[in-house]
């Protein structure tokens, strides 16, 4: 699979793997064991509205938010998996508001999806790319940005929008996928698409070129928001008003819908797990859908 290629690296960490949770209700990101053990329910604290997670294949995570209660503007925060702050307040350059969505390439660039459906491009370090936004996506309201591995990004937005474009900001495709709401978290996998449906209460399926595979893979959900994968067949959907991380197998099956209870809001989940044949990392993260303050 190109996203779990692309991110695998050296293992660090535990070698049962890990998931780690964005609480948007209480600021704090949890982790967890692969069996849905609390590790650290507050392995970093004191954020505002976390909204989305990403993960760099070497030990770091980095945690979209805003700097305060009533005050919009974006941060995105660099962390060790151990919760150590690298830098808490990465981005430079123009001013952004209400970040979104996360998403890293295979490069060591960061790109960050905001409310207003601007996506910019970043070093690591935080420093523009371009001196504009990377692109502006037909829809606001971002609620996933997912790396393909193969130099392009993929974005849910809008009202059932999904679009790809290059790292370099030009498109490839878009789509209005029907039957699908507000989109939420989505991930890659091969030639395939799954999206978190939050109107519906749905996992949906599609292929990249737009056509639905399932429009019910996973139902009866309520409030999905974060999606994830682990790289080996499992989803990991983050249910906000459950206040909950469900497991489900990529043909729709469920694992466990209740692997992680007692949340506040979950609003993303990053799974990070050992690859088996080389001892490495493989961090498959996505998710965002809407701040529940703004619902």
């Amino acid at each position: 699979m190109g996203l779990a290629s692309a991110l695998a690296a050296m293992f660090v960490g535990t070698s049962q793997g890990q998931i780690f949770v964005a609480n948007s209700g209480n600021g704090t990101i949890g982790e967890y064991t692969l069996s849905g053990a609390t590790v650290n329910a507050s392995l970093i604290s004191g954020l505002y509205d976390p909204t989305a997670l990403a993960y760099d294949g070497n030990g770091h995570l980095f945690v979209a938010s805003i700097v305060a209660q009533g005050d919009t503007r974006a941060v995105v925060g660099e962390y060790t998996i151990s919760g150590a702050p690298v830098n808490a307040s990465l981005l430079s350059g123009p001013q952004q508001y209400f970040p979104a969505a996360l998403a890293l390439d295979g490069s060591g660039d960061l790109f960050v999806a905001f409310d207003n459906g601007a996506v910019w491009a970043y070093t690591t370090s935080g420093t523009p790319l371009y001196a504009s936004s990377l692109t502006s996506l037909p829809g606001t309201y971002p609620g996933g940005l997912a790396y393909d591995g193969n130099g392009h990004l993929f974005a849910s937005y809008g009202y059932g929008g999904v679009g790809e474009y290059t790292t370099s900001g030009a498109p490839v495709n878009s789509w209005t996928l029907a039957g699908l709401g507000y989109p939420g978290g989505l991930v890659l996998d091969g030639n395939n698409l799954f999206v978190a449906d939050q109107v519906a209460g749905k996992i949906r399926e599609y292929t990249i070129s737009g056509t639905t595979v399932s429009s019910s893979l996973v139902s009866g959900l309520n409030n999905p928001w974060g999606l994830a994968s682990d790289g080996s067949g499992h989803l990991f959907e983050a249910e906000d008003d459950a206040n909950q991380i469900g497991e489900y197998t990529m043909a729709g099956a469920t694992v466990n819908a209740s692997l992680i209870t007692g949340l506040s809001s979950p609003s993303a989940v990053v799974v990070v797990v050992p690859e088996p044949s080389c001892g490495c990392l493989a961090g498959l993260a996505l998710g965002w859908f809407l701040f529940k303050s703004r619902r």
